[in-house]
């Protein structure tokens, strides 16, 4: 799906292609999220990292991006960096490197610790925000800084989602873009690439509950929802006609 001239989302996959910086932009994988959750009693399926690099084969194949741009909470655990994190870290790396792809970094609150690997990795590594191009990169948990010539914010954190209720009655949620404005610049929201996160039911929870700060200070009815899901991607209109469609 076309943005804009200068911006693809990939038909499917929770990615964005900026033909500008010829780079590819995701958000939350949460490298590690299995191994964390097993050592709090939850065991599932080993299926994250491979998916991610699954739909980034296909990414880096369709466009020929020589940067992925991972737009924070590229590892699960707050505090410190476990040994399945760091493996994790290392195998997607790895992989990148291999195809010729430069990995950059803007850290979440899921980061911390992770400049020690900085050197021996040889990441680039930003805290919480960066311009690149015309474009400002921010994690979400903060407030984004102001900065001159921004034509377009792109944040992460969120997980937006779209709650949808099927015949039986049960909830769905199916990951989605959203997108608006801030201020005088366009604002692009990320699905999170992690295969496990459900997500912010944006059209189905009221404002106060999102996650990001800038989320609140704004009209978020007024964004569009572009779902993400079934091999396609399609704008679904606006988060408020959503939420009116949902009071029928």
């Amino acid at each position: 799906m076309q943005l804009d001239k200068d911006i693809t989302l990939l038909d499917g996959m929770p990615i964005a292609y900026l033909k500008s910086l010829n780079a590819l932009v995701i958000a939350d994988p949460h490298l590690g999220y299995e191994g964390v959750m097993a050592k709090k009693g939850l065991l599932l399926p080993k299926v994250n990292l491979e998916n991610i690099k699954k739909l980034l084969s296909s990414a880096i194949g369709q466009t020929g991006a020589k940067s992925v741009i991972v737009d924070g909470d590229i590892k699960n655990e707050f505090s410190t960096v476990e040994q399945e994190e760091f493996n994790e870290l290392y195998d997607f790396i790895g992989f990148m490197k291999e195809r010729g792809v430069e990995p950059i970094l803007i850290k979440g609150n899921h980061d911390n610790f992770v400049e020690r690997y900085k050197d021996p990795f040889n990441l680039k590594i930003f805290r919480q925000a960066t311009k690149i191009g015309k474009y400002l990169f921010f994690h979400g948990e903060e407030m984004p800084p102001d900065e001159k010539g921004v034509k377009m914010l792109i944040m992460g954190h969120e997980h937006p989602a779209i709650g949808m209720y099927n015949t039986a009655g049960s909830r769905e949620k199916l990951p989605c873009f959203l997108y608006g404005t801030w201020k005088k610049s366009k604002l692009l929201v990320m699905p999170a690439i992690n295969y496990y996160a459900t997500g912010t039911d944006v059209n189905l929870r009221p404002k106060e509950d999102l996650l990001a700060p800038s989320l609140r200070r704004i009209d978020i009815g007024k964004m569009h929802a572009i779902v993400v899901g079934y091999g396609s991607t399609m704008d679904f209109g606006t988060v408020l006609k959503l939420r009116k469609l949902g009071d029928r």
